[in-house]
């Protein structure tokens, strides 16, 4: 019998906690504009996660949320800002989740970058992951 994966993590001081009980998708690496300027970073290292398998455990109430365009939602600690994850309309079943906010080690590896035709001119990919100018298809 296969036993779910079950993983945690928090924010950089700790108020916000979380777990997932299932797995993680691929991690995609987005060198969007709005990912480069809520992470404060070249790109945001993000992965889906399935919504009813992820629950706060702690600081639930602590989670400040911005809307950064009419289809996404980013969810931060309201305490020392780490970006959680965002919410997208176009998949209400899933968060995107910050691979960073992991305490929990994982074999995954990145699979691909989006959005580099948008990346900043100082950005250099150094690996030969698939790259996509936009979303990826």
């Amino acid at each position: 019998m296969t036993h779910p994966k079950k993983y945690t993590g928090s924010c950089l001081c700790g108020a916000v906690q979380y777990q997932i009980d299932g797995e993680i998708g691929p991690i995609i690496q987005c060198h969007c504009q709005k990912c480069r300027k809520a992470n404060g970073t070249a790109f945001a290292t993000n992965a889906p996660v399935v919504r009813s398998e992820f629950k706060f455990t702690q600081g639930e109430g602590v989670i400040k949320k911005y809307k950064s365009s009419e289809a996404t939602e980013r969810c931060f600690c309201g305490e020392c800002g780490s970006p959680i994850m965002s919410i997208k309309e176009a998949t209400p079943n899933f968060y995107r989740l910050r691979i960073g906010t992991l305490d929990t080690p994982i074999d995954h590896k990145p699979t691909q970058h989006i959005f580099v035709g948008s990346k900043a001119e100082w950005d250099v990919i150094y690996d030969d992951l698939p790259q996509c100018e936009g979303m990826a298809k």
